[in-house]
């Protein structure tokens, strides 16, 4: 095999017939991809996995349920040889040869026309990449090229996109891993950088040289950039030229003020478009091990923010009616008015007992969970030093967690 040196070439399969022989995984993995680039495709296979026959009952392909046969690729421009029966393989291979037909064999590279690269598509650019017979080596280049065309840092500086105006970036919890891939890549072709002190600070370390960095934090009862002057930076920036990027932590849009700064740019004839993030009072207990919602024990969940106690006359929460609720709540910005809540929910008819857990740091090197009940809250609260940000779970799904957290700790 290695002196088999294939000819890269790309080709042009919309509406042309492809047949596939074989209905398992590897025509699962294959044909996805031939729809995509517009095929006509044709499979010939006896039995098929569930995934396959919902694209022929779907009516995206047209599936022969029967054995192969030599005049199914007759009008073929490809064939794809994927059974698990060396002799129907062969005798795909035989037909697609006398028909002058490209054919990739699954189960014997040497006695096919065809190979089929790793491919990966981004920004109109096609990534193929063939290694031989080291399909995961393949696959791990394309990846690497795939990540650095996304992220933009293995295309020059003057080629990346530079049209002015504010991309919205929601950066996840606070873990750099756990960014959008657009939202990476629209930092690398940022001239400005609106940052957020919960924004995934490592990421600002890989800025160009020439980005400008405007911090507007938001400390806990301390320095604030207030809302009017960030609208008011992103709008200037924009206008000048500038290709500006809005980051912040979590997602835009929940207790973001994302939609405000949208508002501000629209209202100013900016353009302006949204890269969500993952919101933290979803990822940041999936990350400490809570689910949310659990089978048979929570059907629903909030999320609340707590900035406001309940009481204060700007609330607009019904803490009344979400005392009511049987699901699991999830509390932002509550870490100072948790006593308030708790009292509150226990108030509505909550029990004392309701699971209550804690996670501080989400995502980052210093991530804990403190784990307490609505009736203890405000002492454990105070016991364990517990500072923003973190997220606070109530319901049952803690009791849930916090069994196999019990269960670990006993195997050691």
């Amino acid at each position: 095999m290695d002196s088999l040196v294939p000819y890269p070439v790309g080709l042009i399969l919309d509406a042309r017939r492809v047949v596939v022989v074989g209905g398992g995984h590897v025509a699962q993995r294959r044909i996805p991809q031939l729809i995509a680039v517009g095929a006509e495709v044709v499979l010939v296979s006896p039995e098929v996995t569930p995934a396959v026959e919902g694209l022929a009952t779907a009516g995206e392909i047209t599936w022969h349920r029967r054995r192969f046969e030599d005049a199914d690729l007759e009008g073929a421009w490809y064939a794809i040889a994927s059974t698990d029966d060396p002799d129907v393989n062969a005798a795909v291979v035989a037909g697609a040869e006398r028909r002058r037909v490209f054919c990739v064999r699954a189960d014997d590279a040497t006695r096919a026309t065809a190979w089929t690269p790793a491919v990966g598509r981004h920004a109109g650019v096609t990534v193929a990449v063939l290694g031989q017979r080291e399909p995961r080596r393949s696959a791990a280049v394309r990846d690497e090229i795939l990540e650095g065309l996304r992220e933009g840092t293995i295309v020059a500086r003057h080629q990346r996109d530079r049209t002015p105006g504010v991309v919205l970036v929601g950066g996840g919890p606070g873990d750099p891993d756990l960014i959008a891939v657009a939202g990476r890549k629209a930092l690398m072709e940022a001239d400005v950088v609106v940052a957020d002190r919960l924004a995934p600070r490592e990421l600002l370390g890989e800025l160009p040289a020439d980005v400008e960095l405007v911090d507007v934090a938001k400390l806990p009862r301390g320095r604030a950039a207030q809302q009017e002057e960030i609208n008011r930076i992103l709008v200037d920036r924009a206008r000048a030229g500038k290709r500006v990027v809005r980051f912040k932590g979590g997602d835009s849009f929940v207790f973001g003020r994302g939609f405000e700064e949208l508002e501000a740019c629209r209202a100013a004839g900016v353009p302006v478009t949204v890269v969500p993030g993952l919101t933290s009072p979803i990822t940041v207990p999936g990350l400490a091990g809570i689910p949310v919602t659990h089978r048979g024990i929570a059907h629903d969940f909030t999320v609340i923010s707590g900035h406001l106690p309940p009481g204060h006359p700007e609330s607009l929460t019904d803490w009344d009616a979400v005392a009511r609720l049987r699901g699991t709540l999830l509390l932002m910005m509550a870490v100072e008015n948790a006593p308030a809540i708790a009292r509150a929910l226990l108030g509505g008819g909550r029990g004392p007992g309701t699971p209550v857990a804690v996670v501080c740091d989400g995502s980052m090197p210093g991530e804990r969970t403190v784990f307490s009940t609505l009736g203890d809250l405000a002492e454990d609260l105070e016991r364990e030093a517990v500072k923003p940000p973190a997220i606070i779970v109530v319901g049952e799904v803690v009791a849930v967690a916090r069994g196999v957290h019990a269960a670990r700790a006993a195997r050691g």
